[in-house]
């Protein structure tokens, strides 16, 4: 798939970076950091313009955040609702949306960088959650301006070993991703258990 992503991004630039990175941000499974490797690396050979790669990116992604959250807002109530109308879901929502309330901040803020497969469904959480917009953009932006600048960077200093930077760095956000909800689960059983 890298290689596909990296054939559309010879092709086709900046375009395709919006793209990956908006569509990415909704959860479609595309491979946005491969896109950005790809642009990082054709900066480097002068093909595209590297603050151009890093605006288009970042801009794209942070739209692609704000749509998931403000559908979240939207249409995520009428989920919820669904979900609150067994007692027992009712009090797990009640506290899924004022934990988010409470700690979303830095939820939203790890979601789209580190553990950026999570994103997508944060954002959602977050609009559904009524978490304050400007509270969630603020993080937001502060997340995505990471995420678009290592990664853009990471293709432009390293552009002969692209194919394998992509496939490191894809491994090792599914690893951090796997061992993030992993010991969520864990500690959730674990206080479950000791009730």
């Amino acid at each position: 798939m890298s290689d596909i992503i990296f054939g559309y991004v010879s092709a086709y630039g900046l375009p395709i970076v919006a793209i990956s990175a908006f569509l990415s941000c909704l959860a479609l499974p595309i491979p946005t950091s491969a896109a950005m490797l790809a642009a990082g690396a054709f900066a480097a050979t002068g093909d595209l313009i590297l603050w151009q790669v890093i605006a288009t990116a970042w801009g794209a992604a942070v739209l692609g955040d704000q749509t998931g959250y403000f559908l979240g807002r939207w249409g995520g109530t009428k989920i919820v609702a669904a979900l609150e109308s067994a007692p027992r879901r009712a009090k797990l929502v009640s506290r899924a949306r004022d934990l988010m309330l409470r700690r979303g901040a830095i939820g939203i803020f790890f979601s789209t960088w580190l553990f950026a497969p999570l994103g997508p469904w944060v954002n959602f959480l977050a609009g559904s959650a009524k978490f304050p917009w400007v509270r969630f953009t603020l993080w937001d932006v502060a997340g995505e301006t990471i995420w678009v600048v290592v990664y853009v960077f990471l293709g432009f200093v390293f552009t002969a070993q692209i194919s394998n930077i992509s496939a490191l760095l894809n491994d090792w956000i599914g690893l951090i991703t796997a061992a993030f909800v992993t010991a969520s689960l864990g500690f959730y059983l674990v206080r479950k258990a000791r009730r």
